[in-house]
């Protein structure tokens, strides 16, 4: 599903304290998922990120440890020679201190962020607060990243969070089951991703950027980020081109968009269009025209839009500026 859908990393985070078919498919060495899915994809350029979930009751909640070198140092079970079931290895492993597995996940170098926090039972009005517990890691050093999407939903006050705590942005899919089940590609929807920036394609650049909190998140043709990282996107995917007045003083110019994404624009100059309104949409991998009336003729044009679908913070909408010379 990665390859068909084109994405250059994925994580496979198992919940480490649960084995709900443990006495049917008994498994001790936690590190196996992450093993058989190189093994998969090893034939491919698919980078297999090595990662888990670490999952204990509030304040901690679920937090995912990625990059790490050993999924069996961060969990304690029973004795896989005694008898046991789901429920008693689940009960077990609950039993080690949280803040002693985030301290295990950074002595070998993890990435380490709180997954889905506005889940109940996490708070059940839905609406994030920072605990202690995370307050504290973020301000030691060991808590790096917050997810503000997660699945379907998304949270403005994670996101908020974030800012306010210096955590990278995090959205995931947390896919149990099949990505074509719940986000339904073949309709044109997509799974949330993270975007990172990274000097090079590697595991270690990609952790190098996470660290150093390059990222933006897309969900739901939503594209929320930091401006400095937002900003640079925004001009990569959007090319104002082709000005020309041909036989009016009304402005032909195209707008092509390079992305998978979706823009919708609205439009901030003093110039009025046309055949458009004020808003407009430019699909992914497409070119809009736009007739301007400028007026006179001019040398040159700027447009300057309002991202509709681009936050840079929970409340704010991203802006751009094109240019274009007239031919």
């Amino acid at each position: 599903e990665a390859l068909r859908d084109g994405l250059d990393a994925i994580a496979i985070t198992e919940h480490l304290e649960y084995q709900p078919h443990l006495e049917d498919i008994p498994h001790h060495d936690r590190n196996r998922s992450y093993e058989d899915a190189v093994s998969s994809a090893e034939e491919t350029d698919l980078i297999i990120v090595p990662g888990v979930e670490i999952t204990r009751r509030p304040p901690a909640s679920h937090m995912n440890a990625i990059f790490i070198n050993d999924a069996n140092t961060l969990v304690r079970v029973p004795d896989p020679n005694e008898p046991q079931d789901p429920k008693s290895y689940s009960t077990k492993a609950h039993e080690w201190p949280a803040q002693k597995a985030v301290e295990a996940a950074n002595e070998q170098g993890a990435f380490v962020f709180w997954n889905h926090s506005w889940w109940r039972p996490h708070f059940p009005n839905g609406i994030t607060i920072m605990p202690d517990f995370h307050r504290n890691n973020a301000k030691a050093g060991l808590l790096h990243g917050i997810e503000i999407v997660n699945g379907g939903s998304y949270s403005e006050e994670s996101f908020q969070i974030a800012l306010e705590y210096n955590l990278t942005l995090i959205g995931t899919s947390d896919i149990h089951g099949l990505i074509d089940w719940d986000y339904e590609p073949h309709k044109g929807g997509h799974r949330p991703v993270t975007l990172v920036f990274v000097e090079e394609r590697t595991m270690e650049g990609i952790r190098d950027a996470m660290f150093k909190r390059r990222t933006v998140v897309w969900f739901k043709n939503i594209l929320m980020g930091r401006a400095d990282h937002l900003g640079p996107l925004l001009e990569a995917c959007l090319s104002l081109h082709g000005a020309t007045y041909g036989n009016r003083e009304i402005l032909s110019v195209d707008v092509t968009n390079f992305s998978d994404a979706d823009f919708h624009l609205r439009n901030k100059s003093d110039y009025s269009f046309s055949d458009h309104t004020d808003i407009i949409v430019v699909p992914q991998h497409s070119t809009e025209r736009l007739r301007i009336r400028t007026g006179n003729k001019v040398e040159k044009v700027k447009l300057e839009f309002e991202v509709l679908n681009a936050l840079t913070t929970p409340k704010k909408t991203a802006s751009i500026a094109l240019e274009a010379k007239v031919e």
